[in-house]
């Protein structure tokens, strides 16, 4: 007789926050992969997966979770309940790509289109509520400058505890953030957001190129300011697991055709010149040319051969925290 004013609002279902890449580490496994997120699906509503192909991984899934912790256990019960060992690309947000009318939604940054066949690039934006010691400000407002963020007001709750809000990134948020936060103030600080729409940024889509070849694996959308920082690091993590090659490997950080880091792996040489005693330079330099014209010889016809534990190590998402 009293009946509500509006119905109570439907369900709806929930929204994936981050994406990530999970391929088999045995190809053979990709079917088994395959039944067990079909499996898991079924106690879990909020999982979301697509198939995808890497030149790099084979055949795999782009799946999305609600967070870090969603995609963490996810993993996890692959792992333990299913037997299955993975490799998990480093975990990315939704990007919402303007070409004209044309709106594109990426989840996986290889598909960015490359910089200049675009108009504008817009990402997800929390409203991040923390609350923390007022000893811990500084420490605060320095993390999150740092990540990109806007501030919107600060709140005394009593002489020693203050609430921050901040407009930060959802890119900026999900890898690290809560760590990093957790370790400037010494775990007194708690962390609380919501979305809060999408919003204009200057990113760009850094590839990672072997031998001159790009490796989808490793491409990442990153913030224009942060690229050669992320190419820095990728080139130099390569070097040290791409194992020797009979000739010179370039590992180089690309946005578009313009290379912003570059790292070189030095190819295996063999003493040609140990058993000159002596002698007439000429026939060094002679002996010394020979092997350069082979290695040049190779450097063009040689493919760069990368182990499975390069891979997974140059993709693992914890290994750069662990090591700080």
């Amino acid at each position: 007789r009293q009946g509500a004013a509006e119905p109570l609002p439907g369900y709806r279902e929930p929204k994936p926050m981050v994406w990530s890449g999970l391929y088999p580490a045995d190809g053979n496994d990709y079917p088994a992969l395959r039944e067990a997120l079909d499996r898991l699906k079924l106690s879990d509503s909020a999982l979301v997966y697509e198939p995808e192909t890497s030149q790099a991984l084979g055949f795999g899934f782009r799946v999305g979770f609600l967070g870090l912790l969603h995609m963490d256990i996810v993993r996890e019960r692959l792992e333990r309940e299913f037997d299955l060992e993975l490799i998990s690309t480093a975990p990315n947000v939704e990007f919402h790509v303007f070409r004209g009318a044309e709106e594109i939604v990426v989840h996986n940054p290889a598909e960015m289109p490359p910089g200049g066949d675009y108009d504008r690039v817009e990402e997800p934006v929390i409203y991040a509520t923390i609350i923390t010691p007022a000893t811990y400000v500084g420490a605060i407002f320095e993390l999150c400058q740092a990540r990109r963020g806007e501030m919107v007001d600060m709140e005394y709750l009593t002489p020693e505890r203050v609430e921050v809000h901040y407009l930060l990134p959802l890119a900026e948020v999900v890898f690290d953030f809560f760590d990093q936060l957790k370790s400037k103030t010494r775990g007194f600080a708690s962390l609380d957001y919501e979305p809060w729409g999408l919003q204009e940024a200057k990113l760009v889509r850094v590839d990672i190129m072997l031998h001159g070849e790009p490796v989808d694996a490793f491409s990442s959308v990153v913030h224009r300011a942060k690229a050669y920082e992320y190419g820095k690091k990728m080139t130099e993590r390569l070097k040290e697991l791409i194992p020797r090659q009979l000739f010179d490997v370039a590992i180089q950080a690309s946005i578009g055709s313009k290379v912003i880091a570059r790292e070189t792996v030095k190819a295996k040489r063999k003493d040609v010149l140990a058993k000159c005693y002596g002698g007439d330079i000429t026939r060094k330099r002679k002996l010394l040319e020979t092997q350069k014209k082979g290695k040049e010889r190779m450097r063009r016809v040689g493919k760069v051969d990368v182990p499975q534990d390069a891979f997974i190590a140059a993709l693992r998402v914890d290994e750069g925290a662990k090591k700080k």
